[in-house]
């Protein structure tokens, strides 16, 4: 944990000793990498914690999606430093992974549960869930 803080201190460092400042935009890509790490956390805790399988891939598509769509839009910003065409270059590519993760994962977790549900595979019921669970000793 603390190799990773000095991780992240070390590009906060780095930004702003290379364009003599923060700027805006570094600013609310750090916030926007925070965020959709907090929703990654989120999805995580889901996918232990929900019951069954299509509970939990709800969870995974939902927070993947919008965690991984957060984080990149993060980086992208942070790497307009000087608007050169080349960070423009960038950001333009960041978006258009950021596009297709909006586009495939839902469209993927649809068809896991879909495969699923063809395969017999039923949700859990209130009854199942009021049931006491066997624990071996």
């Amino acid at each position: 944990m603390m190799i990773e803080s000095m991780g992240v201190l070390r590009v906060v460092a780095e930004a702003v000793d290379a364009g003599g400042g923060i700027v805006p935009f570094q600013i609310i890509g750090f916030v926007l990498a925070v965020v959709g790490l907090v929703f990654f956390l989120g999805t995580s805790v889901g996918m232990v914690r929900f019951p069954d399988f299509y509970t939990r891939m709800h969870a995974a598509g939902k927070g993947d999606s919008l965690s991984t769509m957060l984080i990149l839009s993060g980086f992208a910003l942070i790497t307009m430093e000087d608007f050169s065409l080349g960070s423009w270059l960038l950001f333009v590519k960041i978006m258009g992974i950021v596009l297709f993760i909006y586009i495939t994962s839902p469209t993927s977790s649809h068809a896991l549960m879909r495969a699923a549900f063809e395969d017999d595979e039923m949700p859990l019921e209130e009854k199942d869930l009021n049931k006491p669970s066997k624990v071996k000793k």
